[in-house]
């Protein structure tokens, strides 16, 4: 449920209360009032057109929780698992919500992953087992790669951008 603001009606004068929109139907809504949602901020149809998240939907082959780093791939339908320094599954997107095995997810390509803990400030992050991330160089080994996640901005964010891995020596 949003706020609530008193608007006036201009026939009869009298105020009524009204609830913010936390959804656009289009332009039948132009000039009222929005609300955030409940990660505060703007339903993504209340953006104008070229501002929106750069996402990706697949069907989760394993449950993945907020933050993993997900690899893609395709098996009948695209299909979304935990990316894996230690078996060559590189990261292609992360999540931002959890998503149970065989239910559709939202994967983020760009942007900020805020679901992370014990990063040091501007420290580079890598690709780590388990759709996690290092701030270590994984050691050489059959099918192990090195792919760079990002740049830390704080503990808990990372300012993602998605390196082409690199396949290290056996």
């Amino acid at each position: 449920m949003a706020d609530k603001y008193l608007k006036l009606n201009t026939t009869t004068g009298n105020a009524a209360e009204q609830e913010a929109l936390n959804s656009s139907a289009g332009a039948g809504d132009a000039g009222k009032i929005p609300a955030l949602d409940s990660a505060g901020r703007l339903a993504a149809n209340m953006m104008p057109i070229g501002i929106v998240a750069e996402t990706v939907s697949f069907v989760a082959s394993e449950n993945l929780t907020a933050g993993n780093f997900v690899n893609l791939y395709l098996d009948t339908v695209l299909k979304g698992r935990k990316a894996d320094n230690s078996n060559a599954r590189r990261a292609h997107c992360f999540v931002s919500d959890a998503v149970t095995a065989a239910a559709t997810g939202t994967g983020f390509t760009e942007g900020v992953n805020d679901d992370l803990t014990g990063m040091t400030v501007g420290a580079e992050q890598i690709l780590g087992t388990a759709g996690g991330r290092t701030e270590t160089v994984p050691a050489a080994g059959a099918s192990v790669i090195v792919q760079h996640l990002g740049i830390a901005k704080s503990a808990t964010e990372l300012i993602v951008d998605f390196g082409q891995p690199i396949e290290r020596a056996a």
